[in-house]
């Protein structure tokens, strides 16, 4: 009765180790996103090259999971936006986004990152979007 004891003490131990664990990778995550300014510094649609849409671009992430797309200076449109450092994805959202934001919604598995950067692929069907920010 006693290792029974123990063990359960041991698992809610470890169970409570892996969800801090997974706090803090989620606050760095944030910690990442929202410190600064992004911009696209390469954007793919099926294999064609179209980062000069996004040209006047830079998006602002927030805390509480928002996202402001800044175009010239001026917010266009506000949106969400999530990020999983466990699963590498990240998701965005625009309502009713005009082109070019329209292709940043949806999900995206995280392919390289660092502080500075975000490398990412959406595939749905057969179309593939490729998409790099860049802190500026």
């Amino acid at each position: 009765m006693k290792r029974l004891i123990v063990f359960i003490a041991l698992l809610f131990s470890l169970t409570g180790c892996k969800k801090s664990i997974e706090k803090i990778q989620e606050d760095l995550v944030l910690k990442a996103m929202t410190d600064g300014q992004w911009h696209i510094t390469s954007f793919t649609n099926n294999g064609t090259n179209i980062t000069a849409d996004f040209t006047n671009y830079k998006f602002k992430y927030y805390s509480n999971k928002t996202v402001d797309a800044i175009n010239n200076g001026t917010v266009e449109k506000t949106g969400t936006w999530d990020g999983n450092a466990t699963t590498m994805t990240t998701s965005a959202n625009f309502t009713a986004p005009a082109y070019p934001l329209n292709l940043i919604n949806g999900n995206w598995h995280i392919d390289n990152n660092s502080w500075t950067f975000v490398a990412a692929t959406q595939t749905n069907g057969t179309e593939t979007k490729t998409m790099r920010l860049d802190k500026l």
